[in-house]
Order: C-alpha cells, then structure tokens, then sequence
C-alpha cells in the first residue's frame, strides 16, 4: 500500500472530528446542521432541475 501523506492528514482528521461526538453519526449531523444555520454565508437553493422534451 502507498504511503500518501494527504489522504494520511484526512483520516486522522475525520477520526479526531467524529470522536468529538462520542462516533455518533446523528450527533455529528446535527453539529453540521447547526453550524450551517449559524453561518453567515448566503445559502443558495437551485431549486429543482427541469428535462427539456425532444422532439421527435
């Protein structure tokens, strides 16, 4: 197996970021969720995508 520095620096990220949350999938969601309500950014909502008909 490679040694990949990078993706090395990812999973030990993702480790130490679901241990705050006890590995708790649902805890971890609900601290995204909040942290995107909190966030000042301007949210943007495509809204849903159209199919055009082809002629045939």
């Amino acid at each position: 197996m490679i040694n990949d520095p990078i993706a090395e620096e990812v999973r030990r990220y993702r480790q130490e970021h679901t241990a705050l949350y006890g590995n708790d999938l649902n805890r971890i969601v609900e601290a995204l969720r909040k942290k995107e309500r909190d966030s000042k950014h301007i949210k943007l909502n495509p809204g849903p995508k159209f199919l055009l008909k082809k002629a045939i």
